[in-house]
Order: structure tokens, then sequence, then C-alpha cells
């Protein structure tokens, strides 16, 4: 059935396209309709940073950017869901055009730049969902904030989310806020985390629960880097990484829309996205868990990455491509052993 609406939907201009389709969801989710879109799953709980998963398989973040529709995305049957990327005052993001379908090759292009209402639209949401999903949001800094005042940012958003969320993805590696991939690297990547660090035991203090951070890294880096950012992630005592963000990068694409300029993800994006985590998860050593995202445009995708070492799984393009029919099927397939 989804292969139906899907070709009706890629008629559309993207963006629009994506407004109607989580419309849509909310619409069959309150008509109790989702499950002919759903397939069914085999149970597969997880605990992964202190948190017990009621399966592996999320959604990435960048599908719902405020936390306008997490009730039905969590009904769609992912084990957790990850919101915005937000920001401390609203921004509008980049012109349009900014989000293009690569269809030829399965994969997105998107130069978006952390679009999004602001982080109060965004906490008000989450609280009047009433939602019963583990939930993850994802913080960035304003595009007008200089690079050497990104903590103050960070550590604002997190200040504002902690209450409402499970776990906080600090996003360091989009390709399309100017400057932010620099705060991956030395001392910019330290002191942020050191900041961010004080402010979570902080937090864990005033309100009486510990919510972990989790650091995402971008397909980009070589492996040193790699290497380094493990050892500070370590070091500093983070409670997760998620591996990877989209790839500034153009490998051998054969749609004429490659030449835009954005992040690229879907199946082009596999095999750097897992050269970037099978280094990750031998660099921590089992001491920091790993969330893999990038090229999961199948359950076979979903399941090498566990192979890989990587404790979730998140999907995003692959969801636009395959729908939710895709989630029990990765599901089903990670959880044969």
């Amino acid at each position: 059935m989804y292969s139906i609406v899907r070709k009706l939907l890629f008629m559309l201009e993207p963006e629009r396209a994506h407004a109607i389709s989580l419309f849509s969801l909310d619409v069959l989710h309150k008509l109790g309709l989702l499950g002919l879109f759903a397939g069914k799953q085999t149970a597969c709980p997880v605990t992964v940073m202190g948190i017990e998963f009621p399966n592996p398989i999320g959604l990435a973040a960048g599908l719902d950017k405020n936390g306008e529709h997490i009730n039905s995305l969590a009904a769609c049957g992912f084990g957790f869901i990850e919101i915005g990327t937000v920001t401390p005052k609203p921004q509008p993001g980049n012109p349009r055009p900014r989000l293009f379908r690569l269809v030829k090759d399965e994969a997105i292009i998107n130069r978006m730049g952390f679009n999004n209402d602001g982080v109060d639209a965004l906490v008000k949401c989450v609280k009047n969902s009433a939602h019963n999903c583990i939930l993850g949001i994802n913080i960035g800094k304003n595009k007008t904030t200089p690079l050497e005042n990104a903590a103050d940012d960070y550590c604002l958003a997190l200040e504002q989310v902690y209450p409402v969320a499970d776990y906080v993805t600090i996003n360091i590696s989009s390709p399309n806020t100017p400057g932010l991939r620099e705060l991956q690297y030395g001392d910019e990547l330290d002191q942020l985390l050191i900041k961010l660090k004080q402010s979570q035991q902080k937090l864990h203090r005033l309100h009486g629960k510990y919510v972990p951070l989790v650091v995402k890294i971008a397909p980009d880096l070589v492996d040193d880097e790699i290497k380094l950012l493990a050892a500070t992630l370590v070091k500093l005592e983070i409670d997760g990484v998620i591996a990877t963000n989209t790839t500034s990068d153009r490998p051998e694409l054969t749609d004429p829309q490659a030449i835009e300029a954005g992040g690229l993800s879907g199946k082009p994006l596999n095999k750097k996205a897992n050269h970037v985590l099978g280094l990750m998860v031998s660099y921590l050593q089992g001491k920091v868990p790993v969330i893999a995202v990038g090229g999961v445009l199948s359950p076979a995708d979903a399941r090498k990455k566990v192979e890989l070492g990587a404790s979730l799984v998140q999907l995003y393009t692959g969801f636009i491509y395959a729908g939710p029919a895709l989630i029990a099927e990765c599901v089903n397939a990670v959880s044969k052993k």
C-alpha cells in the first residue's frame, strides 16, 4: 500500500510532501489505521545508556523538528523517537529549495539549516503530546551565534529540554550550519563537552533524574580524527555517540540533482557510515555505546549495523523510501540470533 502512496507523494515538491506525510500520519493515528502500513514485530527490548528501549530501531532527528508528531511516529513501531534539531531561538533555515530526492540513487540531499520554531515551542509540543515512548531531543546552535559562543546555545537548549527528554543529542556534525563541524575537533570539542557535562550534573541534581548526553558525528572524519574523538568521548564520560550524520561528499550518483549542495543521506551513505561506525566501536572498546544511522534501506542494512557493534539503529531516508513496514522488518532482522 505504501508504494502507491509514495508514488503520489513523490509527485510533489519534497518539502510539501514532507508536511503532507506527517499530517497524514497524524490523521491515520487518530483513526487507528496506522496498522495498515506497519508490520508485526518480534519482541526485542534492549537496555542502552540505562534506558530500556522496547526495540532497537529508532527514528533519526530531522523528520519531526518541532516535536509536533511524536505520537503518530511512535505508533509506527519505532523503539524510540529523536526530534529536532532544535535551537534556542526560532530560525527559518536556509532558502528554498533545500530538500532534494535522488530517486534513482535512493538518496536525499538536504540543506535545511536547522529550520525550527525554537526550543520553547518544542518543549511545549512535547508536554502536550502526553507521549508514551523513549524520546531523544537533538539540539544545535543558532546560525547567528558565533562559534566561540556555541557552548552557550547548547547549554541553554540542554537546560530547557532536560526535564522532558530521555536522552539529549549534541549535534556538532550538520554540514548545513557554517563552521559547526569545527566543534568536532581539539580544544573546541573539549571545552564544549566539559561545559555540557557540568550542566548535565547540575540538571541531574535539580531534577532528580539523569538524562544521557549523546554526540552526533560526521561520516567525513578521517581515521585519526575518529580515534581522537573516541578518546575524548571516553575521557569526558559522554554517554553515547551517533554515527553518523549526512555527508558532504558525493560518491558515484546518477541523479542530476546530485550537484545540489547539502548533506547526502540514503543508500550512497551506507558504506561510509559503516566504516566510521566500525572504527568508532573498535576505538571505544565497549566504554561508550554507539547508535548507528546512515544508509539503512533494508533489514539487512540494519542487521549489518548491529553486527558492526551498534547498540541501536536509526532510520530516516529509508523510512521515506520504504515506509513504516521497514521498521518491523528491521526489528525482526536484528532480533535474530
